[in-house]
């Protein structure tokens, strides 16, 4: 049996809600306020997992050009970014767990749904 259980179209689903959650984790997780990296990293990488999903050839894409192999390896290579902002970009602070734990959990979240991941999709629809 294939460790890889989880299909591309519900990792689909996932890259769409995973790229609003960044976008929104300064505001959902209460560090809007402290500015900077720390709350333009995850929007940024949000809005691109959901542009670059829009491109990627699986169920949830509109443009299908990106194959969903690049596809993972852009979402292990954005993931390793946010693991290690907190500590490139200076705003790791252990008494503020709610700034940079995000960061690290999401990032560490989204790995393991990369290594679990089917690495093509079924047939799709002919456009």
């Amino acid at each position: 049996m294939s460790y890889q259980f989880i299909p591309t179209k519900v990792h689909g689903a996932l890259d769409y809600i995973v790229g609003l959650a960044l976008i929104f984790a300064p505001m959902l997780f209460g560090f809007s306020s402290v500015g900077g990296a720390a709350v333009v990293i995850p929007m940024v990488l949000g809005v691109g997992l959901i542009v670059y999903s829009l491109f990627t050839k699986y169920e949830w894409g509109l443009i299908k050009v990106l194959g969903m192999p690049y596809h993972l390896i852009i979402d292990v290579v954005a993931s390793l970014l946010l693991i290690a902002s907190p500590f490139l970009f200076g705003f790791y602070d252990p008494n503020a767990l709610n700034v940079w734990l995000p960061h690290v959990a999401v990032g560490i979240a989204v790995i393991l749904v990369v290594i679990f991941t089917q690495p093509q999709p079924g047939p799709l629809k002919a456009e």
